[in-house]
């Protein structure tokens, strides 16, 4: 059953996906039609966008299914594994566009194909691309940031190297219009770059989050605050956490006084439990072991 969070991601994606599908077919007309290989690659970024949010869509189903007896912890980390499949299209989409500009460069007689004029069209088609898609990526970051969703995040980086890579198809077109034909394939190759450091971020994000990274600093401090104000804890002896998809598993030691007996011990770890959990949306669980600890410092009730 679809939560809010899911369904909201859901519409954001199928809104990208429109968007994308027609402006990718924009954008290639616009390339055949202005003889502009840098906005054909555009084009072909774009289309993988498409691809890229179907990935997003499969992702944040499958990390909002519930625990089962095969994954007894959740599926977040599906989340996860989308992420890293992206951060694969997107990468090879770049190297793709890479190869194909330095082909041109240095393989082909760009003024035999009419790289060194390309139409207007194609520079009109750029201008478009660019505020579509830097107003894409706002739309789906704010979506993203909403549900902490790292797939979703991922997509809209995607956006925004696609918007980096139509600023680098204008200037390339620009520059062949005015004469130099080497500035449309080189433009591609400027774009390669820029949508390959956008998928090693994504990827290295999502690593980080699949091989149990700790949560950052600033929200164990606040955890640690929250856990010293409790009735019952004297101290905290270790935190650790660990990101499982877009949520924190933590476990905790705290001290208590030794002279408590097992009901009063229990109820204090059960108080830290569920003030964690509930002040701390992120945590999906917290386990709490209480060491004994002479009573002097104690702040029993």
């Amino acid at each position: 059953m679809e939560n809010s969070d899911e369904r909201f991601a859901v519409t954001v994606s199928k809104n990208a996906i429109a968007i994308n599908s027609t402006l990718s077919i924009l954008k290639l007309s616009a390339g055949v039609l202005g003889h502009s290989s840098a906005m054909i690659s555009d084009a072909v970024h774009t289309f993988s966008d498409t691809l890229s949010t179907i990935i997003v869509i499969i992702g944040v189903k499958l990390a909002n299914k519930e625990s089962d007896k095969e994954h007894p912890y959740g599926h977040e980390r599906f989340e996860c594994v989308a992420a890293i499949i992206l951060a694969a299209v997107l990468f090879m989409t770049g190297v793709g566009i890479g190869v194909d500009g330095v082909k041109k460069i240095f393989f082909t007689k760009l003024a035999a194909d009419g790289a060194a004029n390309p139409g207007l069209i194609a520079l009109a088609a750029a201008v478009l691309s660019i505020a579509v898609k830097e107003a894409m990526y706002r739309y789906t970051k704010f979506a993203a940031k909403k549900i902490d969703s790292g797939a979703l995040m991922a997509d809209a980086w995607h956006h925004r190297s696609d918007a980096l890579s139509s600023i680098g198809s204008f200037i390339g077109i620009l520059g062949a219009k005015l004469g130099f034909a080497f500035f449309d394939p080189l433009a591609g190759i400027v774009i390669c770059l820029f949508i390959l450091k956008t998928a090693v971020d994504i990827f290295m994000d999502a690593v980080g989050k699949m091989t149990d990274r700790s949560c950052p600093e600033l929200m164990t401090d606040e955890i640690r605050g929250v856990i010293l104000t409790q009735n019952g804890v004297i101290g905290i002896d270790q935190i650790r956490t660990r990101a499982f998809g877009n949520k924190v598993y933590m476990d905790l030691e705290i001290s208590a006084n030794e002279n408590v007996n097992l009901r009063d011990a229990h109820e204090i770890a059960h108080r830290v439990h569920d003030i964690i959990e509930r002040r701390f949306p992120k945590v999906k669980h917290c386990m709490v072991h209480v060491n004994p600890v002479a009573a002097d410092d104690s702040k029993l009730d």
